[in-house]
């Protein structure tokens, strides 16, 4: 089971957005996905349709009243569930601040469910506060999402430095594994600037003993899209509201790079008629051709 927190104090850099649309895209390919929203905001739970009352179980019953994740997610579509939030989960912070071992509860939790899901992802408040820190021990890989700029960029520097903090002392196996780069557009120089500057940061690290040591920044770029905007007022992810747009592209695209896999290129057929005509046929066409022919 891949524990995966996404992470970012800075807010609006695609986050939840990513949380939501990765997992539906790979419950979409088959895997079962578990999204954990650790954000009291909700947003990730408002996005999957769930409006956050307060009167549900939700993630502020897991961490304070140690409720098992069992008893609080709730199955949003095939092979996808969603353990909520709702705007108590504020008062964790509060509440479990003379707790022993208050850092370690989400991931003692998790043992109990070892096996269930393919993947768990931690979306995670755009803070590095106990929330954020019981997701970091309690995951084995951190995803960034980060928006090409130089703000943006430049608080990396706290995050990473978080992580290596959590690795050395609560959790060892935690890498950075992947950073996607969310409201891209490939037409700016600014974009460009960036990846290349990041990617250079990233190759000074090989070979050291640092968290980010082996991370790799995604060849999926998640483009900016208004369909991704517009999809969490319909309490929907991106393949429900709007499937053939190019956010829910980009995002079946990255789901076959956390698998590991390449993107399946379709095979074609030119055919040329007695005029001399070229067409391209799809594959559906070339099949019926075929079929024709042997007819």
């Amino acid at each position: 089971m891949r524990r995966i927190a996404i992470i970012n104090q800075k807010g609006g850099v695609g986050k939840t957005t990513t949380a939501v649309n990765l997992a539906a895209a790979l419950a979409e390919c088959g895997q079962r996905v578990c999204v954990l929203d650790l954000d009291p905001q909700a947003h990730a739970t408002t996005h999957l349709g769930i409006e956050p009352d307060g009167k549900s179980s939700s993630m502020y019953d897991v961490l304070v009243h140690s409720r098992p994740l069992a008893e609080v997610r709730r199955k949003i579509a095939e092979r996808l569930w969603i353990a909520g939030s709702d705007i108590d989960l504020a008062a964790a912070e509060v509440e479990l601040a003379g707790v022993v071992g208050r850092e370690v509860i989400l991931r003692d939790l998790l043992l109990q469910d070892e096996g269930a899901f393919d993947f768990v992802f931690m979306d995670c408040a755009p803070s590095l506060g106990v929330l954020t820190l019981n997701a970091l021990s309690a995951a084995s890989e951190v995803f960034i999402p980060l928006q090409p700029h130089f703000l943006a960029l430049h608080g990396m520097g706290k995050l990473l430095e978080t992580t290596a903090l959590v690795a050395k002392r609560i959790n060892p196996a935690l890498k950075v594994t992947g950073i996607m780069l969310c409201l891209y557009e490939s037409s700016t120089k600014l974009a460009q600037e960036v990846v290349r500057d990041l990617q250079g940061y990233l190759d000074k690290s090989r070979g050291t003993t640092a968290p980010w040591a082996k991370a790799r920044i995604f060849k999926t770029h998640i483009r900016r899209n208004i369909k991704l905007a517009e999809c969490p007022s319909f309490g929907q992810s991106i393949f429900s509201y709007a499937p053939t747009c190019n956010g829910a592209h980009d995002y079946m695209a990255l789901a076959h790079e956390v698998l590991g896999e390449k993107a399946s290129v379709m095979a074609a057929r030119v055919e040329v008629n007695d005029r001399g005509q070229a067409k391209v046929l799809s594959v559906s066409e070339a099949s019926e051709a075929e079929d024709a022919l042997k007819e």
